[in-house]
């Protein structure tokens, strides 16, 4: 019965949605068209409800549906986008390729979403895998190969006559986010510029110019050493009306002008920013809110009637029963995925803090961890680790396969460079100069950075001084040795070797072995001022 009722409600949604075929080819004069934007971001795997009955797929089609259901019975109309990165963040969906993620996204009836990096942390099958199961277009306008687009830029939907526009765009920063061996052959070309290309064009198409992206909303524009993101790109390029954002991972709710209110408390009324006339939203991650933006459409000026972010099954937040037609879909893989992955492989005394608020600014007890994992499996004098290929923290007490793939979710493999002296300082200098609050934020193991104001002079290895004549061995992973986050590239020096071991499974070995772990032996140390070579 419950299945019926939902193929009912699906197809009263339909046909009040309509198909083109079937609305007038533009808008009806004096007429007041009301239209809802429905919008989710940065999925990253989460298909299933969490260990506290957080969020989850089947409690967003629950709130989908009740909404697409109230607007179509007031004669309305609803797109559902979403502004990408449905790759990469829990071991289930990262072991089966986001196949049940994809697949959720389809029975939730997406529209369209925008290519967000993440999408290109597997291989181009599995991309190309991806897209051929989506049933919604992905868009990006601003990827090229061999100088044409690599996905369709735009979609055009018709609602009741309202001709929409939705346009997707992606992070330029996508290049030295990802594994470059993923992107070959790709352009990231700047996606304010192609905006400003394409908006003239859909302007002359459209009634309603969305632009889905995956740039970040940055307060004020202030990006930092990002790529530009929403704010500056509305700025830059008028003639949008909305922007659907994704990648910076937070609710775009203000507290005033061009002031975030970064102390948002869910179900609470928020405001969403607005640059040069165009609505800029963003529904925070992981399917905890599903957006819905309220307008209407007259004459050819669209308003915003009411926002909200509607939290689904947040702490402190109403119950939202979970569609059963979604957990019979996705039950199957999530059963799957605790079945490889709830493996006990050992225990600590403390937690490990992987925390990307921590991990990306400052060294913690899990990088000197993974970097003497890392040693230890390839005999190496010295680890060097982007904070960005740590996810998450390891808890206290039992650790699962699944907390460790929750860590290292890449599958990155472990790569050994033989290198001189010399060779070891320039790369330790280029780590130390990485910007705190990036991926590339360097966690070091077995080696120990002389600096003063600012400037690495001398580095130790093995408690002796770097000798510029002799050669060491260093183990970085493979994201790092293909140029991801902006290190130098090694796979072309004489001395690399890509070893084939995956960075989790080293991991796993060494926590296997060293178990029980004591989080005091994994302090991380402080680096030596410039005094003891003066």
């Amino acid at each position: 019965m419950q299945h019926l009722r939902s193929l009912m409600t699906l197809g009263l949604v339909l046909t009040l949605a309509g198909c083109s075929s079937l609305a007038p080819s533009v808008p009806v004069k004096d007429k007041t068209y009301s239209i809802t934007i429905l919008h989710t971001n940065d999925h990253h795997g989460r298909f299933w409800q969490n260990r506290d009955g957080e969020y989850g797929m089947a409690a967003r089609k629950t709130v989908i549906d009740g909404i697409r259901a109230e607007v179509a019975s007031a004669g309305g109309y609803t797109l559902l986008l979403d502004g990408g990165d449905v790759n990469t963040g829990v071991p289930e969906s990262d072991l089966q390729d986001a196949v049940p993620d994809f697949k959720g996204m389809n029975l939730l009836s997406y529209d369209a979403m925008a290519v967000g990096n993440h999408e290109f942390d597997k291989s181009p099958a599995v991309l190309a895998m991806q897209r051929k199961l989506a049933a919604f277009p992905m868009l990006s306008a601003n990827i090229y190969r061999a100088g044409e687009r690599l996905f369709d830029p735009y979609k055009l939907f018709n609602l009741g006559g309202v001709r929409v526009a939705v346009m997707g765009l992606t992070t330029e920063d996508t290049y030295k986010l990802g594994n470059p061996d993923n992107m070959q052959g790709m352009d990231f070309r700047n996606p304010i510029q192609e905006a400003a290309k394409l908006v003239p064009e859909l302007r002359s198409k459209a009634d309603v110019v969305i632009a889905a992206t995956h740039m970040g909303h940055y307060e004020n524009g202030r990006h930092g050493i990002q790529a530009p993101g929403d704010v500056e790109m509305a700025r830059a390029v008028t003639g949008l009306d909305l922007v659907v954002g994704g990648h910076t991972q937070n609710p775009a709710c203000m507290r005033a002008e061009n002031v975030m209110d970064t102390t948002y408390v869910p179900g609470t009324a928020c405001q969403p920013d607005r640059q040069n006339g165009t609505w800029i939203v963003q529904a925070h991650e992981w399917g905890k809110y599903v957006g819905r933006a309220d307008f209407q459409y007259r004459n050819g000026t669209f308003t915003l009637v009411k926002y909200a972010l509607i939290p689904v099954n947040l702490k402190n937040t109403p119950t939202i029963a979970e569609n059963p037609d979604m957990l019979a879909m996705l039950k199957p893989y999530q059963d799957f995925g605790q079945k490889k992955l709830h493996i006990n492989v050992g225990t600590s005394d403390g937690m490990f803090e992987g925390d990307r608020a921590y991990v990306r600014k400052r060294a913690t007890n899990l990088g000197m961890l993974i970097g003497q994992s890392m040693m230890e499996k390839t005999h190496a004098d010295f680890a060097v680790l982007n904070a960005g290929g740590v996810r998450d923290s390891l808890p206290a007490g039992a650790i699962t396969y699944k907390d460790i793939l929750q860590v290292q979710p890449f599958g990155n493999t472990l790569c050994t460079i033989t290198l001189s002296g010399r060779e070891v300082l320039d790369y330790l200098s280029v780590s130390y100069k990485m910007s705190p609050g990036a991926g590339g934020f360097a966690h070091l193991s077995g080696v120990e950075l002389i600096t003063a104001n600012g400037v690495m002079l001398q580095a130790r290895i093995g408690g002796a001084f770097v000798d510029t004549d002799k050669r060491y061995t260093m183990v970085i992973n493979s994201f790092m040795a293909v140029g991801g986050d902006g290190y130098p590239v090694f796979t072309g020096h004489p001395g690399f070797v890509n070893t084939g071991f995956v960075d989790a499974e080293a991991l796993r070995g060494y926590i296997a072995l060293h178990s029980p772990l004591q989080i005091e032996r994994y302090a991380p140390g402080t680096n030596l001022t410039a005094s003891p070579i003066q």
